[in-house]
């Protein structure tokens, strides 16, 4: 028999466990809620908190213990003013916990429970996330070395000044006695250019980490004495852009910039090295040399340029005849682009010549440049432009490329065995993404042996990797190697001793007039004698007059020569008519005395590369 209250019994239990579940899940969730790492309050409508889990008693803590104790008011007083408004809102809030700064965002959103208006607010830990932020923002805005700002804040900067002046009116400017004149008051300023003067070598020279060291050091003397409106940025490897806003008067940026060229003629010391560098400055004025950003730039910039192609260390305002050189130059530099690309280039071969017997001992291959109206051109219109342009290398192994095609017309019209020297850039020599191709390229040729590369000195005594890594590898082939121009580089008698070569040629600048030159004389034995004792084959260049040449044969002991006392740079398809023998060659020469062996020129058209 049933008892009438065993439903009544079993129905208790049910929510007597029921309950037990509700409480069990409850504690559940405060201890869920108590170890999230995001921090969760609950506030009511006077501000008391109601529910605070550990995270946010941790950052509430922070907040009391913070030197600025207003940093928990303030946030007490932002509660208080969204629970009155009833408005949500994000913020973000910064935390100093003695040295550590903690960034956290907020978010507090107004609720309505059981009738009661409460504030329910979570912040999230965003410290590392603001680091990250602030680390791609400095990368973006300043550079790494340096610190300086970067080319973009210069220019945002410089793009406000013009926004704010073209909102000003018309601007009506002249200069008188030095200084602007103008209707109303319009913002002057000056955009300054500069280039560190010849820092590859110093590269080169004291190795990249002093190099990066001289660069920290120049911005801090370039930046010395700015104003808060002026700004100085680095904006490439060795370049630097200088706002100086506003100005007065070209004279007072005259001074100033005058007044950096002096600061930096003192040395730097670094790394116990002793360093001397210069700077090339360029000036552009607003708005006398341009009314937007990029004019200024590029006027400041050719500016530049006209002092580095002078004498360097100085300064220069741009004026209107410095464009037009650069067209000037652009228009060289299209039509070298598109010579390269046609094939436009030829060879021309200068002998070297055995002053004693008159034999011809090598030829220097030389690059000649054929423009839109098939002139020839000398190199002093390409070669540097080349270098600087990144082209010399396709240029020289356009050269090498010439010259196997022509090798039967070489050895018809200069024997087969004569060497052949082609020149290689004292850039491409310390490059080896250049020269070991180009030293494949020389044994594909099948007679490397009869290959000499000329190098000036400086790919030797600076510290590229010509000497140690690039030489080893021409010697395996059995390539020669010859020092071009020596003596109006880097050149000195105790790092010749340290060079490893088969030739050294002798700058044209000794050679001329040498029996008038008692200074040059002495010089000369000197270099003599010591490639003598090293075992390097000595070649004057320049030959130009039987005066010379008899003081080289009488006074010394050298035993070829160059130059065109001798012979001009021969180009091959002037031959190809009627080449004559090698033989046939050197015996004309041999045969005819010596006033009549010298060619009619004149020196001032004499040109090599």
């Amino acid at each position: 028999m049933h008892s009438p209250y065993k439903h009544d019994l079993q129905a208790a239990a049910t929510e007597a466990g029921n309950e037990g579940a509700f409480d069990t899940e409850l504690s559940i969730l405060r201890d869920i809620l108590r170890l999230l790492p995001t921090a969760v309050t609950v506030q009511d409508e006077q501000g008391e908190f109601l529910l605070v889990n550990d995270a946010a008693a941790t950052l509430l803590q922070m907040a009391a213990a913070a030197p600025a104790p207003s940093q928990l008011s303030d946030r007490q007083e932002t509660c208080l003013e969204l629970l009155r408004s009833g408005h949500a809102a994000t913020l973000e809030e910064a935390v100093t916990s003695g040295p550590a700064k903690h960034v956290f965002l907020t978010s507090h959103r107004p609720i309505q429970i059981a009738g009661r208006s409460l504030l329910l607010s979570n912040s999230a830990d965003i410290t590392d996330q603001k680091a990250f932020e602030d680390a791609l923002f400095r990368s973006a805005y300043y550079d790494e070395l340096t610190g300086l700002p970067t080319r973009r804040v210069i220019e945002h900067r410089v793009n406000t000044l013009l926004t704010r002046d073209s909102a000003r009116g018309p601007l009506q400017v002249h200069l008188q006695q030095g200084h602007f004149q103008q209707d109303n008051v319009h913002g002057h300023f000056a955009l300054a250019f500069l280039d560190v003067d010849n820092f590859k070598h110093i590269n080169d020279y004291y190795g990249h980490a002093i190099g990066d060291a001289l660069l920290v050091e120049m911005a801090k003397r370039l930046g010395m004495d700015l104003r808060e409106s002026d700004i100085l940025s680095r904006i490439s490897g060795d370049e630097f852009m200088l706002l100086l806003n506003p100005v007065q008067s070209e004279s007072e940026v005259a001074e100033y910039i005058h007044f950096i060229l002096q600061r930096l003629k003192a040395p730097f010391f670094i790394d116990e090295s002793e360093i001397f560098a210069s700077t090339s400055i360029g000036v552009s004025l607003y708005p006398e040399h341009g009314k937007t950003y990029d004019a200024l730039r590029q006027n400041a910039d050719i500016a530049m340029y006209r002092v580095k192609n002078g004498s360097k260390g100085g300064a220069a305002f741009f004026d209107s005849s410095m464009e037009r050189e650069a067209l000037a130059r652009m228009k060289v530099e299209q039509s070298l682009r598109l010579a390269i690309l046609e094939k436009r280039f030829c060879c021309a071969f200068q002998t070297k010549v055995d002053i004693r017997s008159k034999a011809v001992t090598g030829i220097e291959a030389l690059v000649r440049l054929r423009d839109d109206e098939g002139v020839i051109q000398a190199p002093g219109t390409f070669i540097n432009l080349a270098v600087e342009l990144g082209l010399i290398d396709e240029l020289t192994h356009l050269v090498l490329a010439e010259i196997v095609k022509s090798i039967d017309l070489i050895n018809e019209t200069f024997g087969p065995d004569t060497t052949i020297s082609i020149n290689v850039a004292a850039k491409q020599a310390g490059n080896p993404e250049f020269m070991r191709p180009f030293a494949q390229a020389l044994e594909a040729t099948g007679f490397p042996k009869r290959f000499m590369i000329e190098v000036t000195e400086d790919a030797f005594v600076t510290k590229t990797h010509f000497q140690d890594e690039i030489l080893p590898i021409f010697r395996k082939l059995g390539v020669g190697i010859s020092i071009d121009d020596f003596g109006i580089g880097y050149s000195s008698l105790s790092a010749l001793a340290d060079i490893t070569a088969d030739e050294i040629k002798i700058d044209r600048s000794f050679i001329t007039d040498i029996h008038l030159r008692p200074r040059s004389q002495g010089i000369l034995r000197a270099i003599e004698s010591l490639s003598e004792a090293l075992g390097m084959t000595v070649i004057a260049e320049g030959l130009e007059t039987f005066e010379e040449l008899a003081y080289l044969q009488a006074a010394t002991k050298i035993r070829y020569a160059q130059g065109y006392y001798f012979s001009k740079p021969i180009f091959l398809e002037d031959l190809r008519p009627a080449a004559p023998l090698a033989s046939e060659t050197r015996a004309s020469l041999s045969s005819r005395p010596a006033q009549e062996t010298r060619p009619a020129f004149s020196r001032a058209s004499g040109y090599r590369r």
